[in-house]
């Protein structure tokens, strides 16, 4: 007993020796999900894990949404960058499965990305980053921007790795406070920023019509039967 005790303070030790930061907090976070579920995470078991008192943590994470924001951060990080020399097809195929991969890994995930997609104005930085990717990588591959606009809608959280609606209106939403400024975004995050500025101010688009839920429900349907009319054709 004796030396159970002594060795379970040596790890508490160890633990109060290594300098507690924002990516130890949310690497922590990160692993009690998977282990328990996101819904018995608190503060205080991570606290306990880290071996620190819980109001350590708020120098690193103001409350529990910023946890959860900072912990999709840190899987969307653990994504396979694109790949080089790969045409738009193949580097989209290999990302959004990489994507899969990572969600199979923490299962816990889709909800919690689904969830704070729905209550933030403006996605988290590594979303975006990762979505200005994506983006450009359709754009290197011929699209037009329009078509682009259609194909991040057919995709939806797919390109994230699961399957439900990424993007949906936020009109009545207030204003994200953390947005970054226009500049910024711009400066950023270019293609994503060249994307929503045609879907702003281009209302009659060729492929379809803006950000109009119809027209995007019927883009989605007719290119599905029309794959399917391909196949059935190569049969």
């Amino acid at each position: 007993m004796v030396e159970i005790s002594t060795q379970a303070g040596s790890a508490s030790a160890a633990r109060q020796r290594v300098p507690l930061s924002r990516e130890r907090v949310l690497d922590t976070a990160v692993a009690l999900a998977d282990e328990g579920g996101v819904d018995a995470l608190s503060m205080r078991r991570i606290a306990q894990a880290l071996g620190v008192v819980p109001m350590a943590l708020y120098k690193h994470v103001a409350n529990k949404n910023e946890l959860l924001d900072g912990m999709i951060d840190a899987l969307v990080g653990e994504i396979d960058p694109p790949a080089e020399g790969a045409d738009w097809k193949t580097a989209v195929r290999r990302r959004v499965l990489s994507a899969r991969r990572m969600l199979l890994r923490h299962p816990w995930a889709p909800g919690v990305i689904e969830a704070r997609m729905k209550a933030r104005v403006t996605p988290t930085p590594a979303v975006l980053a990762y979505l200005d990717s994506m983006i450009g990588i359709f754009r290197a591959g011929g699209f037009s921007v329009d078509l682009v606009h259609h194909t991040m809608h057919v995709m939806g959280s797919r390109l994230l790795g699961f399957s439900q609606e990424l993007f949906e209106e936020t009109s009545d939403r207030a204003p994200d406070p953390d947005a970054p400024a226009p500049e910024e975004m711009a400066a950023r995050y270019p293609h994503l920023t060249e994307l929503v500025m045609a879907v702003v101010h281009d209302e009659d688009s060729v492929v379809g019509s803006g950000c109009d839920d119809q027209s995007e429900f019927e883009f989605a349907l007719d290119l599905t039967l029309d794959g399917l009319e391909r196949l059935l054709r190569t049969a």
